[in-house]
């Protein structure tokens, strides 16, 4: 049961086919079905069983993959820090981040840690909440930004600041020439929302239940930048951050009857030591994000 064995178990059983991964592995087919039979007779159970080009974990495979993802996690995690150790300021950050922080928050913090600490390198991915939260768990990130608390019991979470959410109206729109409405003064309107999975979409869904409505949806994306530019075409109305690039045509509007705003934080895995690079960008974020970034609400 050696390791190369348990990565190719592992790359299988999240649904690869024996052709992808023998591929990959420039191994035969036959070579990698004979690895995964010794591997199910040295476990002591049938692991697969074939559905079409794909085979399935069997309940005992399910049982064998958590374990086995939980010693690959530890040996590349003790191989991580055996080379930081060998090059500690050349180390790797695997950083996840909510793709809405991409254009502002997350290059001005990798910014200011690089100016200090120029030989470190980032891994870089963006996702919804729910990837953020794969990340962590699947240990491929040592350390996520995100919006809100996941609220998971194997993850921590440290709110950094707190940015606050305006309804975007077009340019045109009834309420554009005032600086504060209620949510409740658009309740007949059509919004234009995140897709399910981001906390964007479950605050304002909120937001407006607390107003005494249930959204009209009319539209959903995956970014809240073509959420700004769909409101801004006069497509409908959305609870969004204050833009952060370029300006935007659509007004902004401070809403007076509900508390619109999201926590901003950073989260990582619970019992999980994290190298040097990773703990020293960890400690840095925590002390000069909300010295820099949290203010009154409506200057950001």
């Amino acid at each position: 049961m050696d390791v190369q064995t348990l990565r190719l178990f592992r790359e299988v059983a999240a649904g690869a086919t024996v052709t992808e991964t023998a591929a990959r592995a420039h191994l035969t087919q036959p070579a990698l079905s004979r690895a995964l039979r010794r591997l199910e007779h040295d476990a002591g159970a049938e692991l697969f069983r074939r559905s079409g080009r794909v085979l399935r974990l069997t309940p005992a495979g399910h049982a064998f993959q958590r374990h086995v993802d939980l010693a690959l996690d530890q040996l590349d995690q003790g191989l991580r820090e055996v080379g930081e150790i060998v090059a500690p300021d050349t180390g790797v950050v695997p950083l996840a981040f909510l793709h809405t922080f991409g254009t502002w928050l997350v290059p001005a913090v990798l910014r200011g840690f690089l100016s200090e600490h120029p030989g470190t390198r980032f891994e870089l991915r963006q996702h919804g909440e729910a990837g953020l939260e794969a990340e962590l768990l699947d240990g491929t990130a040592d350390l996520v930004i995100t919006s809100g608390d996941p609220g998971h019991l194997q993850l921590r979470w440290a709110r950094l600041l707190v940015e606050p959410l305006r309804l975007a109206v077009p340019p045109h729109h009834r309420l554009a020439g005032r600086a504060r409405v209620r949510l409740a003064d658009v309740a007949d309107e059509t919004f234009i929302l995140l897709r399910p999975g981001y906390a964007l979409r479950k605050t304002t869904e909120q937001l407006c239940a607390e107003a005494g409505f249930a959204p009209r949806i009319g539209f959903e994306g995956d970014e809240v930048e073509t959420l700004r530019g769909l409101v801004t075409a006069g497509l409908g109305v959305s609870a969004l951050p204050l833009p952060h690039t370029a300006a935007f045509p659509a007004p902004h509007l401070e809403l007076t009857d509900v508390d619109a705003a999201r926590d901003i934080g950073l989260a990582w895995a619970v019992g999980r030591n994290l190298p040097p690079p990773s703990e020293t960008f960890r400690r840095h974020v925590l002390a000069t994000v909300p010295a820099r970034f949290d203010r009154p609400q409506g200057t950001m």
